[in-house]
This record gives C-alpha cells, structure tokens and sequence, in this order.
C-alpha cells in the first residue's frame, strides 16, 4: 500500500537513531534520542491561500529536519512513517 497525503501534509521516513555516542558508548533504547531526521517519501497537492494554490517546498527524496514531536507515526507495509504538516518541517539538508 502506499500513502497519497493531502494538502499540506508530507509522508516522512524517519532515519534510524544513533547506537552510539561519538565516544564509543552503546545507548540504550531508553537513552537515545528521537531522531529528527527524515526522508520525504511523499507530498501532498499544496496549500490554499487567497483562493490560489501553494505547492509545498519539499519534494520526494529531500532529506528534512523537522519538529520533535510533530506528526502522526503510522505503520504501512511492516514500514514505520510519520505523517507530518509542511510547517512542521524545520529544513531541507543541502549537500
């Protein structure tokens, strides 16, 4: 299955956290962070502002810093994702 989101709303696949510290420490799950790091896997059709339509910023592919708890976390396909709004979405990483 695959999710179409609507509006505003983009899919995310959220990068795994880190099992380590810089150090060499292995974290526990309860130590590690929530990662704020993800992958666009899908975007909705825009926004409507003034009876004109805005599409969204972020494009399938881009890698994204977005909100800590922002989201809905839903599960497709044994996949974790997290369906956020675009103004949740903090950057887009440039390389």
């Amino acid at each position: 299955m695959k999710l179409k989101p609507l509006g505003d709303r983009v899919v995310l696949k959220v990068m795994d956290s880190e099992e380590k510290t810089k150090g060499g420490l292995l974290l526990t799950d309860t130590s590690k962070e929530k990662p704020m790091e993800a992958t666009v896997v899908a975007v909705g059709t825009g926004t409507v502002v003034d009876g004109k339509k805005v599409p969204l910023d972020v494009k399938e592919g881009d890698t994204v810093i977005y909100s800590q708890y922002a989201g809905t976390e839903v599960e497709v396909d044994d996949e974790k994702l997290l369906i956020v709004k675009q103004s949740d979405i903090l950057a887009i990483c440039v390389k």
